[in-house]
């Protein structure tokens, strides 16, 4: 199937009034294969839901690009999906990496596909957490996201296992995303270790 993806990034579309994006590495720069399918995504989505690969860390562009190809190849070829999983994935490089992008329904959270945006840490981050780099580019992500008219202004941040049952996103990345004012507590899985009493603390 070609690919009809309109959303290789225009640089003009890189900065909307004072809110700056964060460079976004397209399907064409990083060597996307063509989806199989898709599904159009309800937008503005009024969810983000933040997820690890649980795999290897890259702290270059190439080795980033290397490992989105990698996840692409691993998510179509023994998963059987249509596409990469994730609407967006963010590297150690501090890039982001457009997966099935703004306006296509990912396969990340059962339920919650075709109301979220689906957005992957690349790594591991149960015993270790994202850089600095790794946060601010999530969080400029999703300002840049709002100003996009992507994400609706008053929307919830989650991570996976509050959806379904997973240790995703990791324990340690888990653990400081209620740091952030769109963050909600939902108990999700058993696989949620926290409890409501603990998310206001």
């Amino acid at each position: 199937m070609a690919d009809v993806r309109t959303a290789d990034v225009d640089p003009a579309f890189q900065e909307i009034g004072s809110v700056s994006c964060p460079r976004i590495v397209t399907r064409s720069e990083w060597g996307a294969r063509s989806p199989t399918s898709y599904t159009w995504l309800s937008l503005p989505t009024p969810y983000a839901i933040v997820h690890h690969t649980d795999g290897a860390s890259c702290y270059t562009e190439s080795a980033c690009k290397s490992q989105v190809k990698g996840i692409q190849n691993y998510h179509m070829d023994s998963n059987g999906w249509w596409d990469i999983g994730y609407n967006f994935l963010i590297g150690g490089d501090g890039n982001v990496y457009e997966g099935r992008g703004w306006y296509y329904k990912g396969s990340h959270a059962s339920s919650y596909n075709g109301y979220a945006l689906g957005i992957s840490m690349i790594g591991d981050f149960d015993s270790t957490a994202p850089s600095s780099l790794m946060m601010e580019t999530l969080y400029q992500f999703l300002d840049c996201a709002v100003s996009k008219e992507m994400l609706t202004p008053g929307y919830t941040l989650f991570g996976h296992r509050q959806a379904v049952s997973t240790t995703c996103p990791g324990n340690s990345l888990y653990y400081i995303l209620d740091d952030h004012e769109h963050y909600q507590y939902i108990s999700g899985s058993v696989d949620n270790p926290k409890t409501a009493e603990q998310c206001s603390l």
